[in-house]
C-alpha cells in the first residue's frame, strides 16, 4: 500500500503542474484570438487521464485501507470526484462543444480553476 500511496502523491503534483501548463497555454491561446485545437484538446485530455488514474487510485486506498494517514479522506473523495466532473461537464454543457475564441477563454480558465482545486486538494493534507 505504500506503493499506492506515493504514486498518489506524485500523480497529485502531476496534476497541478500539468493543468497549470495547459491553463497557461490555453490563456495565452485565448490572447491571441485562436479556439480550442485538437492540441489543446489533446492535451486537456491527458490531464483528465490524469485525474481519473488518480480517483482510481483513492478508490483503491480507500478499498484497502491505506486512507488511515490521511487527515480528511472524505475531502479527497470529494475533490477527486468534482475534478472528475466539472471540466467535462463544463466543456459539454456550458459550451455545447464551442471552439471558438470564447470556447478557449472558457477553456482556459477551467483548467487554471483545475489547477486551484489541484493546490487545494494537495493543502487538504498529504497522505
Amino acid at each position: 500500500m505504500e506503493i499506492l500511496a506515493t504514486l498518489y502523491d506524485g500523480l497529485q503534483n502531476a496534476v497541478w503542474l500539468f493543468f497549470l501548463l495547459i491553463g497557461l497555454w490555453g490563456t495565452y491561446r485565448a490572447v491571441t484570438g485562436d479556439g480550442i485545437d485538437g492540441s489543446w484538446m489533446g492535451a486537456y485530455t491527458i490531464g483528465m487521464g490524469l485525474i481519473v488514474v488518480q480517483a482510481i487510485l483513492i478508490c483503491i486506498l480507500w478499498l484497502t485501507g491505506g486512507l488511515s494517514a490521511l487527515d480528511r479522506p472524505g475531502i479527497h473523495f470529494l475533490y477527486v470526484a468534482f475534478s472528475v466532473i466539472f471540466p467535462p461537464f463544463v466543456y459539454q454543457v456550458a459550451l455545447k462543444g464551442d471552439d471558438s475564441n470564447r470556447g478557449m477563454w472558457v477553456m482556459s480558465f477551467t483548467t487554471l480553476f483545475m489547477f486551484g482545486i489541484a493546490m487545494r486538494l494537495i493543502n487538504t493534507g498529504p497522505i
